[in-house]
């Protein structure tokens, strides 16, 4: 929020100081640091009763984690894991939440292994593998840091 707030006061402030500034330039002015808030802005990423969810400023979704279908990995500009249940839902989470919140890897890892147990999980066994190795050796490393031993 601290962004869009510093371009909209940094671009009225540029503009009044050539003496261009009008109540359509604010509007316009307005309007991009409201984008830029929006585009910015992370999801909130929560678990609750077999689930996890992710709130943006503008959507909202929900996924069954006991009822997984399928899990990717989307690599593009930044990796994405997409996770899709039984009932449709569809949850893109950015794995670096997952990292730095091991609570949320412990919910989701609990949710895929009822799914593979009870074979609905079609794929995604293995990059979920990686992806777990990866959060225990993240989460090794801030104890050792923490208790002073690295």
């Amino acid at each position: 929020m601290l962004f869009g707030v510093l371009l909209f006061a940094a671009l009225v402030l540029l503009d009044w100081g050539l003496v261009r500034l009008t109540a359509m330039r604010a509007g316009w002015w307005a309007t991009l640091a409201a984008l830029l808030l929006i585009i910015l802005t992370p999801p909130k990423v929560s678990a609750a009763d077999g689930g996890l969810g992710a709130r943006g400023l503008l959507t909202h979704s929900w996924v069954r984690t006991d009822r997984l279908v399928a899990v990717r990995v989307s690599e593009g500009v930044s990796l994405r894991l997409i996770l899709t249940d039984t009932s449709g839902g569809r949850l893109v989470l950015d794995p670096r939440c997952l990292v730095a919140n091991p609570l949320l890897w412990h919910h989701l890892d609990q949710g895929v292994r009822q799914s593979a147990e009870q074979g609905i999980l079609r794929c995604g066994m293995p990059v979920l593998e990686r992806l777990g190795r990866r959060i225990d050796d993240e989460v090794c490393r801030g104890i050792l840091r923490n208790s002073g031993m690295q």
